[in-house]
């Protein structure tokens, strides 16, 4: 075996002879592109391929994706295109290093949406193929470890972009060597001088602690023996990073935290790990509530291992992780165990099953995301190191992460679940639906044919899928509903020309969308609805009329309020059917209908005409709409109660309320009400002024 690249040969010993020789074509052909070019260390930039192609064969990957590490930078750097590289190496290979490279020809508004829009592209080559994200994480790891001669201000953008992005992604898809690594390495250029104090801190606790660490570990091995167990007991000391988090999460001082040492047991096999712990808890006393048995219920990235935590005899704690030695290689090295056991398939397909579930639905959320900045945040939302594990009525586990709720279990069952989910039983009981959910609680999902997601639901939702689902649907229904109404508000603007809608012909509607760059009929009815564009406008695009042609006056547009998300009401005057009211076209919100005599809309209808429309209610309004009312009320023992009561005997449902004034002898209630009408709103005025702690009462306007 000849020697790869100048760097040892073993560490390619797994390589057939013909993948080195195309290793060797690749690391000639990187380096010629590269010549010449210097990294900001003064180091020749070829040295960061090669490091990063190390790292990936330490990681056992096949030649494709080490062939694509060598020439990652390539096409951002060098004047080479995808084509070259696909003509030479083939099209996987290309196809690699396209998905690991940036979009370096395109124009972006600022960094931000630069940078999101990179990581969209990433992420989605990374859902076609996961080497694509092996090789970025390889190639952000030898970046961290190299950070020192970059410039302070780039070099904490990148190490906060590693720890929210970059370190998740690797927890995410097992890779908890790289996770701890990362985390690390983006601590220390974050917080340079609380990393020196806490690792000077930690050396001399790990000076003051050896011997009692020396003796703790003895006493293990010493009673694994004595059981009969076969074990590998290994100490090791916590980083700095999850020694920091510990101090802020619980508020505590470094003096404080004692577990700053761990012990790792590695045994043969399932049935010896509970062997094991069995010993070790005979050994000391485990601390109530730390047992986690991740190996009956591994985690959502295929981590499999016991955790417990015992109290020694100095008194303190001691975490341990009991597992076998295959477990082991797949908590370190996760979904890219799967090159290097090739041979072992049939064990790793729940690893590889969990990551696939995980990159479809990134797919799926790409699919129902607006632009790439949504995209990333619902990712950044679904990257969640905590997990709980939740049932469903038939048995199966499903893994959410910490603080998700009822909502967020129904669409990671299906899409359809929790777009029709109306309530849920958490143990047979009915909850609320915004209820979080805990381990090993069995929750059944109802459904109601005629439902549909709330907006409400965005308050508190954490899973990625459900957020950006509830998003979609949300956009769909408010586009359906604005074209509707926008169609409304069109047919009115022609009536004032003297035309209809059904005697504009088709050339007339193919050079109006023409005009206004849409692509569709209901698009530029659409666009009216959502406020984007005026209706007398595109009336007079669509009748060729020049913009000095009056309009008759035409019918009001009547209100049914059923139209959904294309019209509000606006809450500075909250109106109400039989108040005299107008509407305000306004852009990407619809329709806005005020009171006439609002404050808003005398300033605004100065200025703005053209923006306003008069508007009138149907005469069969069946829905309930908000009012807002302020009590004056006697501040008697009581008198809430009874003011509640006596809104709800006049039909009147609660909103919300608040109060002023609670410690002198009146005070005023503010209610926000829902009632049908004005005269509706008099039945409950006239039933309120009976009670005898009322002094005055009024509508309430801002």
């Amino acid at each position: 075996m000849s020697t790869v690249l100048g760097l040892d040969e073993n560490r390619f010993a797994y390589l057939k002879q013909a993948d080195v020789a195309r290793l060797n074509e690749a690391y000639r052909f990187s380096e010629a592109a590269h010549s010449g070019q210097k990294r900001q260390s003064g180091d020749p930039y070829i040295s960061h391929p090669l490091a990063v192609a190390e790292i990936l064969a330490g990681w056992h990957l096949d030649s494709q994706a080490i062939m694509a590490a060598l020439l990652h930078d390539v096409l951002e750097d060098a004047q080479v295109s995808k084509s070259e590289i696909a003509k030479t190496f083939g099209k996987s290979v290309a196809e690699l290093v396209d998905g690991v490279s940036k979009l370096a020809r395109i124009e972006f508004q600022s960094a931000e949406e630069a940078q999101a829009e990179n990581f969209r592209k990433m992420l989605l080559a990374m859902a076609r193929d996961v080497r694509v994200i092996l090789i970025k994480l390889a190639d952000r790891l030898h970046n961290m470890r190299t950070l020192g001669a970059v410039p302070p201000a780039k070099r904490r953008r990148i190490a906060r972009e590693t720890m929210e992005i970059y370190a998740p992604i690797a927890l995410r898809l097992g890779l908890n060597a790289l996770h701890n690594e990362m985390q690390e390495l983006a601590f220390s250029n974050l917080y340079p001088l609380r990393y020196a104090v806490l690792a000077k801190a930690t050396r001399a606790a790990r000076g003051n602690r050896r011997e009692v660490i020396g003796k703790t570990e003895a006493a293990f091995k010493a009673r694994l023996a004595e059981a009969g167990i076969e074990a590998t007991v290994v100490g090791r000391e916590k980083n700095v990073y999850s020694t920091y988090r510990k101090m802020v999460e619980k508020h505590l001082s470094f003096s404080q935290i004692h577990d700053i040492y761990a012990f790792r047991v590695l045994v043969s096999d399932i049935p010896t790990c509970y062997l094991a712990l069995g010993a070790l808890h005979s050994l000391y006393k485990p601390i109530p509530g730390k047992f986690k048995d991740y190996i009956a219920i591994p985690k959502g990235n295929g981590y499999q291992s016991l955790h417990t935590a015992l109290i020694d005899p100095y008194g303190l704690p001691v975490e341990i992780q009991i597992r076998t030695e295959h477990m082991h290689h797949i908590a370190e090295s996760g979904v890219a165990s799967h090159w290097m056991y090739k041979d072992e398939e049939a064990s790793l397909s729940d690893v590889q099953r969990k990551t696939h579930g995980w990159l479809q639905s990134l797919l799926e959320i790409q699919s129902q995301s607006g632009d790439s900045a949504e995209f990333l945040e619902h990712v950044k939302v679904d990257l969640f190191p905590d997990e709980v594990y939740v049932f469903t009525p038939q048995g199966k586990i499903l893994s959410m992460p910490r603080g998700a709720t009822a909502v967020d279990f129904a669409y990671a069952v299906h899409t359809d679940i929790g777009n029709c989910c109306v309530a849920v039983k958490v143990d047979g009981e009915l909850v609320p639906l915004r209820t979080e959910l805990r381990n090993g609680e069995r929750v059944e999902i109802i459904t109601a044919s005629h439902a549909k997601p709330n907006p409400a639901w965005l308050q508190y939702v954490r899973t990625g899928k459900a957020r950006s689902n509830i998003r979609h649907f949300l956009k769909t229904m408010q586009y359906e509903e604005s074209a509707a109404l926008g169609e409304r508000l069109l047919s009115q603007a022609l009536k004032s020309f003297g035309s209809t809608l059904a005697s504009i012909d088709d050339a007339n509607w193919e050079r109006a969308m023409r005009d206004t760059g849409t692509r569709s009929r209901q698009q530029l009815v659409a666009d009216i609805g959502l406020g984007r564009r005026l209706p007398a406008v595109v009336a007079r695009r669509l009748l060729r009329y020049a913009d000095g042609v009056e309009a008759k006056p035409a019918a009001n547009v009547t209100i049914h309020g059923t139209e959904g998300m294309a019209v509000q009401f606006a809450t500075c005057c909250h109106p109400i059917p039989g108040d005299a009211v107008v509407g305000s076209i306004k852009k990407g919100q619809g329709l806005i209908v005020h009171v006439v005599d609002c404050a808003q809309v005398e300033r605004s209808r100065r200025n703005q005409p053209e923006q306003w429309i008069d508007v009138e209610w149907d005469q069969a309004t069946t829905r309930l709409f908000q009012v807002a009312i302020t009590v004056t009320v006697r501040n008697e023992r009581g008198v809430l109660a009874k003011v509640a009561s006596e809104l709800a005997e006049a039909g009147s449902n609660i909103d919300s309320i608040s109060m002023e004034d609670e410690h002198s002898l009146h005070a005023s209630l503010h209610f926000v009400v829902q009632v049908s009408h004005r005269r509706h709103l008099a039945r409950v005025m006239r039933a309120l002024r009976r009670l005898s702690e009322v002094v005055k009462i009024a509508r309430f306007r801002e």
